[in-house]
């Protein structure tokens, strides 16, 4: 499940469109006509829609083709731009603008490769660079410059290819401070000059080795920058767990390894960087981290064993943590109070514009699962995280979007 809050105050939220019926029917009897689609070719409902955060109401959206692991970024004039997807979506461009009644555009072959599982970073010149996805060890741009659709080969992801397993896809990508990318897959990180298609530097693998990116899932921040006007300006990155090596293997074996419990933190602008290690409350593969108001980190959401993948991740780790990055080491995480939804698989958080954070999604099964007998069904309810600057922490479900996908009827819960 993928989420966006945009500069209207709403958040636009898609899912994959090969499960079948939602709940949401599409407005005005319109429907979906396609010949490519692995489940409906004909589909009048709705995998995609708009929460009006301050009404704590919802609209369904059109979305044509398969949104499923996709990528995006913001455009500066506020447009959602997401690339890729799963089967006829994987070269897909898709634009939401933040307008009333407005609804998603799609260019079909906007990218020159196949993109599912990439990431999409803003550039200061105001394009997107679309980095990596499955079997794709290169970059490429969007808008393109002069209609050129070219893509330019990045060895580093097919060096951080693991065999059968992958630990390279969703890579974490930051902007340091002196224009480069700063680009980690699997457990280490170069600097990359992305305009002349070239490692400025390469930092050192994270102490232990493990794999961080998907599908040992962790996740990771780039830190807030102070003292934006000196001459020097420190750059920080905190990377926060993860799955040990051979995880994925033994989870699809039925052995669910316990998930790294550590974070790894570097300063990506030193001549020499090193990783300093910490340690979190609990260990958590399939985190979100969402950066506070207040310079803080929120780590929330996931499992703390198994991996990412269908039927692949147990035991749900329902506190959140807050991180300090001021705080001297051993003093800079707090345990939050706990959710009673286990966020799995397919679960995301957003910040809101008010301060609190969006919670939604869960699906570990391949397709909806609903049944109480079911380990960790598919998840509708959405919820708001209030960080300690508020009163109280878990729980007010804010919305249940229950006629998104089908379930039977649930009552609506005001904010």
């Amino acid at each position: 499940m993928h989420m966006q809050l945009l500069n209207n105050d709403r958040v636009v939220i898609f899912d994959r469109t090969d499960f079948g019926k939602s709940n949401l029917s599409l407005p005005n009897g319109k429907c979906r006509h396609n010949p490519k689609e692995q489940a409906l070719k004909v589909d009048c409902t709705a995998h995609s829609a708009e929460y009006d955060v301050a009404t704590n109401s919802f609209r369904a959206l059109f979305v044509q083709t398969d949104v499923w692991c996709s990528s995006g970024a913001v455009f500066p004039d506020g447009r959602l731009i997401q690339t890729g997807g799963f089967n006829d979506g994987d070269r897909s461009v898709r634009i939401f603008k933040p307008c009333t009644g407005c609804d998603w555009q799609e260019i079909d072959n906007g990218l020159a490769a196949r993109r599912w599982y990439a990431t999409n970073h803003i550039l200061p010149d105001g394009r997107q660079i679309v980095i990596g996805g499955r079997g794709q060890f290169n970059y490429e741009f969007y808008p393109k410059s002069g209609g050129a659709a070219q893509t330019y080969s990045l060895p580093f992801l097919a060096q951080t290819n693991d065999k059968n397993i992958e630990n390279n896809l969703y890579p974490f990508v930051f902007l340091n401070v002196d224009g480069n990318l700063f680009i980690f897959s699997n457990n280490r990180a170069i600097l990359f000059d992305y305009a002349k298609n070239k490692i400025v530097k390469t930092y050192p693998e994270i102490p232990g080795g493990d794999p961080r990116c998907y599908p040992s899932t962790g996740s990771a921040v780039l830190l807030p920058m102070k003292n934006l006007q000196a001459r020097f300006v420190e750059a920080e990155v905190l990377v926060c767990g993860g799955a040990p090596k051979g995880s994925f293997t033994q989870a699809n074996k039925g052995k669910f390894v316990g998930a790294l419990n550590t974070c790894a933190r570097i300063k990506i602008t030193d001549q020499n960087p090193r990783w300093t290690m910490e340690t979190m409350p609990t260990a958590r593969v399939m985190g979100d981290m969402i950066l506070l108001p207040n310079g803080n980190v929120l780590i929330i959401n996931g499992a703390a064993a198994g991996t990412a993948g269908w039927e692949l991740g147990r035991n749900p780790v329902l506190s959140p943590v807050v991180y300090r990055p001021d705080n001297a080491v051993g003093s800079r995480f707090e345990s939050q109070n706990p959710t009673t939804i286990p966020r799995m698989y397919h679960s995301t958080a957003i910040l809101l514009r008010d301060g609190r954070v969006l919670v939604g999604g869960s699906n570990p099964h391949v397709g909806y699962e609903f049944k109480s007998n079911v380990l960790f069904p598919t998840e509708l309810r959405l919820e708001a995280f209030y960080p300690s600057y508020w009163t109280h922490n878990f729980p007010i479900c804010v919305l249940k979007l229950c006629h998104l996908l089908p379930k039977p009827s649930l009552n609506r819960a005001k904010a």
